[in-house]
Parts: structure tokens; C-alpha cells; sequence
């Protein structure tokens, strides 16, 4: 396969056929479950988060509640 090429055309595509490819790579991707490493900094933020919420389970706000002070209600 001549990369540079394909890399051509698919830029030379319309936006919508560019998505569409994008999204059927991501998919080939996830397919696959391919878990990327974390860096140290992401896995500490993710124990912190775990660790919040395990310490206090009920201190969360609803889709709803969240899109109202987004909006300022």
C-alpha cells in the first residue's frame, strides 16, 4: 500500500467521507479492544477520582442537573 497516496485521497475527500473513515477506523480499533498504556499522571487522576468516589458515593449530580447549571438554571 503506497501511504502517501491513500493519505492524498482521503484528503482530497469531502469532510462527510473523511468522518465516515475516521469513524470506521476508530471502530476497527475498538473492535480490536486495544487498551493504550496510561501514562503515570492518568492513572493517578483516575485513582483520585475512584478513590472520591468511593469515599462519597451519593456526591453526584444527574445529566439533568448538569446540563441546568450549564445553562444556568
Amino acid at each position: 500500500m503506497d501511504i502517501t497516496a491513500t493519505l492524498k485521497e482521503i484528503t482530497s475527500s469531502s469532510v462527510a467521507v473523511r468522518i465516515r473513515i475516521v469513524q470506521v477506523i476508530v471502530d476497527s480499533i475498538a473492535s480490536e479492544q486495544v487498551n493504550p498504556e496510561l501514562t503515570e499522571a492518568q492513572q493517578q487522576e483516575l485513582d483520585r477520582r475512584i478513590s472520591d468516589y468511593d469515599a462519597n458515593p451519593d456526591d453526584v449530580l444527574t445529566w439533568e442537573e448538569i446540563k441546568a447549571s450549564i445553562k444556568g438554571q
